[in-house]
């Protein structure tokens, strides 16, 4: 488990948890609402099936306290930099501070691995807003890469 003690703003305890036998139908079904659609999968699953199909990314379970509400994963770049996707929060539990929550909570865990010092990047489509507004006011700048079609940014620790 990845807990940096950080609480959703309903108090909820938020973690980061393998995605295991005992909960990963409740993660293959979380589902964005559906205005998030042009930018995240309709359901996690997709995301999982990626972890499962590829070496390069790890998913994990989004816990407010033993409630799976979302997915986040991550990997690690060829130049060591480290890499979070497929955050998706389960539309019935967004702007209660889950994704913040689960960010900053890899965000801390990532910054610590193998004595730190590797940016830590992301993407997002440029017409995602409230995904914009969320990184910038975690510390991350863009990068001035763009891949598929998406704004890197990046927080260095």
């Amino acid at each position: 488990m990845i807990d940096s003690g950080l609480r959703d703003r309903a108090g909820r305890h938020v973690t980061l948890r393998p995605v295991d036998d005992d909960n990963w139908r409740a993660v293959a079904d979380v589902a964005p609402r559906d205005d998030q659609r042009a930018w995240v999968p309709a359901l996690a699953a997709r995301y999982l099936v990626l972890t499962m199909r590829s070496n390069v990314w790890t998913s994990l379970a989004v816990f407010a306290d033993e409630t799976v509400v979302g997915h986040v994963m991550w990997g690690v770049d060829d130049d060591g930099s480290r890499w979070l996707g497929g955050l998706v929060v389960d539309a019935a539990e967004q702007d209660r501070g889950v994704g913040r929550a689960a960010v900053r909570t890899l965000v801390d865990w990532l910054a610590g691995q193998d004595g730190g010092g590797h940016p830590i990047r992301l993407s997002y489509h440029p017409d995602n807003a409230p995904a914009a507004a969320l990184y910038r006011s975690l510390g991350f700048t863009p990068t001035g890469a763009v891949e598929d079609d998406e704004i890197v940014v990046e927080s260095r620790p």
